[in-house]
């Protein structure tokens, strides 16, 4: 499907609730996994990516139930069965990774396959501390699909070369099943919902700035109630920031310190962005926030913040091309192993637009304040974060564009379009 978008006379205003966080969702339903009981999870995600994860569950013998209004009501007998076909992760990375884990500790064998993005993308990263751990693991060369045989497994401490939430969660969730204590230490500190997650559900876990440890316990089900996905709304928070005479309200956004990077590097260039109310939901952060459109200047975005904003980069991109002088973002070469190559593609589809930006091997350089002329075709290149920044970007474009394969938003944000088309008055 592909997606016309034109300039808008209009401005964004009024408020909206954000859809429910996919990071927490994934994890909510892939613990259940290691939980003996029933439990109920309040505002699952409609994405297909957590979608792929519930499926898989359910293929291990994981019972679920969608009740009213929307609650996923889930019960497991806290030992799984031997699937009869591949667990197909579908796009989700996270699924992939995550579920490794938990099937490296198992009784038996299994397979992890999926699309023909997600079997190019890096699984060496998880494969290495699980197989230190006993995992027994085949791979395409440190790809998918990956043949699992089951096996039990023993705590180690690893210190990740990479700061990876998905690495971090794979090694932690493994620990759960190992003999022996688990510790994983990071170069930097990434998004921490699985941490958050299983000291809420009761886990031997601890946590000390950038290292965590586990050891095998039993987890006591709770109602988990997720909140809204930070990373949905970066897209609106771009949009309003960078349409002229906008001011939205959004509500019940995941206000997580792991997550929230790109709202520190936006108020450093001069967002007016407020929070309204802080509140703490099954041990997550969260709050409303009100955004208007603003000035920004340039910053540089480098170290420690990336790992707590890298799936907002390239709406980062998107809105410093509104920002006057140079904004240079550094140390987000991982950015090169997502759905698609984000620096990459991200640079190649901007300039196309009339974008002054460079690509570097480990970020890009933007020059603003540019008017983006539009006018083009562009391309998605099957990743869904990238077509939701050219939608905001053809919001802003002086000549209409049209975005190719604009159904990919589908994967994680199937109400995109329409929260967006409810806000342009």
């Amino acid at each position: 499907m592909d997606k016309k978008i034109s300039k808008q006379d209009k401005r964004l205003k009024g408020e909206l609730e954000i859809p429910s966080d996919k990071s927490i969702s994934h994890r909510a339903v892939i613990i259940s996994t290691l939980t003996k009981g029933h439990y109920v999870i309040k505002n699952f995600s409609d994405g297909q990516d957590p979608y792929s994860s519930l499926k898989i569950c359910k293929k291990l013998g994981i019972i679920t139930e969608y009740k009213n209004d929307g609650e996923l009501h889930i019960t497991s007998a806290g030992e799984l069965k031997k699937p009869s076909t591949d667990l197909n992760c579908g796009n989700s990375g996270t699924t992939m990774r995550l579920m490794a884990a938990i099937m490296a500790g198992q009784k038996f064998n299994s397979t992890l396959s999926g699309d023909s993005s997600l079997s190019a993308r890096p699984m060496q990263r998880i494969i290495a501390p699980l197989s230190l751990m006993g995992a027994k693991i085949k791979s395409n060369k440190g790809t998918a699909p990956l043949e699992i045989c089951g096996n039990k497994l023993h705590g180690i401490k690893y210190n990740t070369p990479i700061a990876s939430a998905q690495v971090k969660s794979s090694i932690l969730l493994a620990g759960l099943m190992a003999d022996g204590e688990t510790t994983v230490i990071e170069p930097y500190l990434s998004r921490n919902h699985t941490e958050l997650l299983l000291s809420y559900m009761n886990a031997n876990i601890k946590s000390e700035g950038l290292c965590t440890t586990v050891t095998k316990c039993e987890l006591t089900p709770k109602e988990i109630e997720i909140c809204g996905d930070f990373s949905s709304a970066a897209y609106f928070i771009g949009a309003a920031l960078i349409v002229p005479n906008s001011k939205i309200i959004l509500r019940n956004v995941g206000l997580n310190p792991t997550r929230t990077g790109l709202l520190e590097v936006l108020q450093k260039m001069g967002a007016d962005i407020k929070i309204l109310d802080k509140r703490t939901v099954s041990n997550e952060l969260t709050g409303d926030m009100l955004i208007s459109y603003s000035e920004l200047k340039s910053s540089t975005i480098e170290k420690s913040i990336i790992p707590r904003m890298i799936d907002e980069i390239p709406i980062l991109a998107i809105i410093a091309t509104q920002a006057s002088g140079q904004t240079i973002i550094k140390d987000a070469a991982d950015l090169r192993n997502k759905e698609s190559d984000r620096i990459k593609s991200v640079v190649t589809e901007l300039k196309k637009l009339g974008a002054s930006i460079e690509e570097t091997s480990d970020g890009m350089v933007i020059n603003g304040k540019t008017n983006l002329k539009g006018g083009v075709e562009v391309e998605t290149y099957h990743d869904h974060r990238l077509a939701m920044c050219l939608y905001v970007a053809g919001l802003i474009c002086q000549k209409e564009i049209l975005i190719k394969d604009f159904e990919w938003v589908k994967i994680s944000f199937p109400e995109f379009e329409s929260l967006f088309s409810s806000l342009l008055i």
